[in-house]
């Protein structure tokens, strides 16, 4: 199933997806233009290729990835653990303007670099124990389009939905979604232009 992401005006619209929670907008407002952001992360993020450790066996990322947060805001999953980097002003301003559009606080992001169509995420669910039992992850894309895909972890039943993510984005989910749902990006054939993704969360004490 392919969504009709309708959404020409920047307010959040909820999605018809059962068992989640998720809302749209195609396009917000960073207070500069997208491009002009996308450029300044590349430049200027410590870029990092993790190797995560699935089934026992070491693989590297197929995308660069940085952390940064409030101290002591560690974020583990598949084997990796990552100590926050500071807030830089441009995250900083980033992190409120998707605060204030989504009424949520966040004390965390983790951006991922996917430098072209060969870079992807793999399927997943943001559930890890720091996250807490009901996950907010407000996602912002910039860049090349790319497609993120959800599949239900066990009505079979439900078709996966395609969800095109142009530069400029919003994406947030809560609720159950981590619970009921994987996401990723798949590779893709048609080259494209990089795409930096930033997902803003929040770290919860244990």
């Amino acid at each position: 199933m392919t969504l009709d992401l309708f959404a020409s005006e920047p307010a959040l619209e909820r999605l018809q997806i059962e068992d989640a929670e998720i809302s749209f907008a195609r396009q917000i407002d960073l207070g500069e233009p997208t491009d002009e952001v996308l450029r300044e992360l590349i430049d200027s993020t410590p870029w990092r290729q993790e190797a995560v450790t699935i089934y026992g066996k070491k693989h590297l990322q197929p995308r660069l990835v940085a952390w940064y947060g409030d101290v002591g805001r560690t974020y583990s999953y598949s084997g990796i653990s990552l100590e926050p980097l500071l807030w830089t002003d441009t995250l900083a301003k980033l992190r409120d303007i998707v605060q204030d559009l989504v009424n949520e606080r966040f004390n965390s992001v983790l951006l991922n670099y996917y430098r072209d169509h060969r870079d992807s995420m793999g399927f997943h669910s943001d559930d890890e124990k720091e996250l807490g039992p009901t996950p907010v992850i407000a996602s912002v894309s910039l860049g090349a389009t790319r497609t993120f895909v959800l599949k239900h972890k066990t009505r079979p039943e439900l078709s996966p939905v395609r969800l095109e993510l142009p530069s400029g984005s919003l994406l947030l989910m809560k609720g159950l979604t981590q619970k009921n749902w994987k996401h990723g990006i798949d590779k893709q054939s048609k080259p494209c232009g990089p795409r930096v993704n930033l997902t803003f969360r929040r770290i919860v004490p244990r």
